[in-house]
């Protein structure tokens, strides 16, 4: 985290980066280059410490408390006080040196802690001949304490005079080179470490990252919301139409699959009159990798009762809206090709029966399957059901070309099986996606809750499914059923995709830059 007062130095700077397109995957298979004569020097200093009876990686000293070298800056105004030391202003700080300039029998060290960097002052008068020298000693990337008074140097910054330092952690390796290091989003993906040393930008994104999800938390909790916290391990991976990850629980002797969705469990929760829910966690879908996919991805999903899709949605506008001003102070962000994307309700609306015909000019309710094909690729098969054609031709005439926030309302009803059917059109479900910057950040729908009719429909479901990509039919939720025949008062659902969210809100190109550690090909 940098900071306007302190001494920002080089090693802060940002890296230039070389632009990861819509399709392509990294490609490094290695970190940076590190010259072996600067890791065997390393080394080399750490045996010599040991031999001495210094150890190169102690335990914390706690007779002085730490402090965040923010906090210190903000304390003081250089301008306020006169250069040199005041003895009567010390300070303990740890940190990782990353810059250092010698000048006579002074030398100045910029040291960085999460908060900020801060220039420290080792003068061999105040320090004494051997802590001066072994101060000299120590390499770019040590981790270390410093304690002293507070200094303003001549130039009118403020620092820190050392009195004593302690080395906590001997750097082995060197630090990534700014200048070269660094440039490869592969390398960076692969090597988080490295580029949170290298790169502000980096760490500031997971900062950001931090905010929003403590942001969505509060906003929830502030409308009422309840979070409940659903298994990740599920014996039957329901909600959503995704291919599990599945495993083995060995104590039990079953196959439990990671979850792909929350929402059956969700909705177990509001038959037992919990009435506004939420779960903010992980969910997993063993399907492809692109910039905007990931096996393993955050999702916020909320169940509010009585309410239906419209509701919802204008609930996920006001979540939406909320999180940017509270985490950027604006609605309107700037993304990574120039144009301006604004969070700010009320969103488009449009219906997908509108959208496509404005699209390639056919009524999807009307059309036939040679009429939706026609306006797809090739590839696609013709024994292809037609919610599935309508769903690829607003995929690929729709989707893609709505840049602000636009909620496509009423599609196909096979689409979505525990979604309550339309109150107009029974081939249609009140669902919606909600579409920035042409892909889906979040959707929603009015819930079923007639056990009839989802238990019909799970059956169907899983007749579809019988063979599809080799896989076995996929059993339906009795226990949901059952659950529903208690009786579940009309609800509405929203996911929002919290990643593709911190897409939009930090204007990055790829979900990997917004996730600390991106699932990758392995290289070979």
């Amino acid at each position: 985290m940098s900071n306007e007062n302190g001494h920002i130095p080089p090693e802060d700077a940002p890296l230039a980066l070389v632009t990861d397109g819509p399709s392509s995957e990294p490609l490094s298979a290695a970190p940076p280059a590190e010259a072996a004569v600067g890791v065997d020097e390393r080394r080399a200093k750490l045996e010599r410490l040991r031999r001495q009876g210094l150890e190169p990686y102690p335990h914390l000293r706690r007779d002085t408390p730490r402090t965040w070298i923010a906090d210190l800056l903000a304390a003081h105004v250089p301008a306020d006080m006169e250069p040199g030391a005041h003895p009567a202003l010390t300070y303990r700080i740890c940190g990782r040196l990353t810059a250092r300039r010698d000048h006579a029998k002074t030398t100045f060290f910029d040291v960085r802690d999460q908060s900020g960097t801060l220039q420290v002052v080792a003068r061999r008068q105040a320090m004494g001949a051997e802590a001066y020298k072994r101060m000299l000693s120590l390499d770019i990337g040590d981790i270390l304490s410093v304690d002293g008074d507070v200094y303003v140097t001549k130039r009118g910054e403020l620092a820190l005079g050392v009195n004593d330092c302690t080395m906590l952690a001997k750097a082995l390796r060197p630090p990534p080179d700014r200048h070269h290091g660094m440039e490869d989003l592969g390398t960076r993906y692969r090597y988080r470490e490295l580029d949170l040393l290298a790169n502000a930008a980096t760490r500031e994104m997971f900062f950001k990252r931090t905010k929003v999800i403590e942001t969505i938390h509060q906003v929830l909790r502030e409308k009422g919301f309840t979070q409940i916290e659903t298994p990740v391990l599920q014996t039957l991976a329901g909600g959503a139409a995704s291919r599990p990850f599945t495993t083995h629980h060995n104590a039990l002797d079953i196959d439990v699959h990671l979850r792909i969705s929350v929402e059956l469990y969700m909705n177990r929760c509001v038959v037992g009159g919990l009435e506004n829910v939420y779960d903010l966690g992980r969910a997993f879908r063993n399907e492809g990798l692109s910039h905007r996919h990931s096996p393993e991805f955050t999702i916020l999903e909320c169940m509010q009762t009585y309410a239906d899709y419209i509701d919802i949605a204008v609930w996920c506008e006001e979540v939406a809206e909320q999180v940017a001003l509270r985490t950027l102070g604006t609605t309107k962000i700037e993304q990574y090709d120039g144009q301006v994307i604004d969070l700010a309700k009320p969103w488009a609306r449009i219906t997908l029966r509108d959208a496509i015909k404005q699209a390639v000019g056919i009524d999807y309710l009307e059309a036939s399957s040679e009429q939706l094909l026609s306006h797809l690729d090739e590839t696609i098969e013709q024994e292809t059901s037609w919610a599935k054609l309508v769903e690829a031709v607003y995929s690929k005439h729709v989707e893609p070309y709505l840049m602000q926030p636009t909620h496509v309302f009423d599609f196909p009803l096979d689409l979505f099986p525990i979604c309550k059917r339309h109150s107009q059109d029974p081939r249609l479900g009140e669902h919606f996606d909600t579409v920035i910057r042409g892909m889906e950040v979040l959707s929603g729908d009015s819930e079923l809750n007639d056990p009839i009719d989802q238990l019909d429909r799970f059956v169907k479901q899983r007749e579809q499914r019988a063979g599809d990509d080799g896989d076995q039919p996929h059993p339906h939720d009795e226990g949901y059923v059952r659950a529903l025949e208690y009786g579940m008062a009309p609800t509405s659902g929203g996911g929002i995709g919290v990643d593709r969210l911190l897409m939009i809100l930090s204007g990055a190109e790829s979900i990997r830059e917004v996730v600390p550690f991106p699932t990758l090909r392995e290289l070979r």
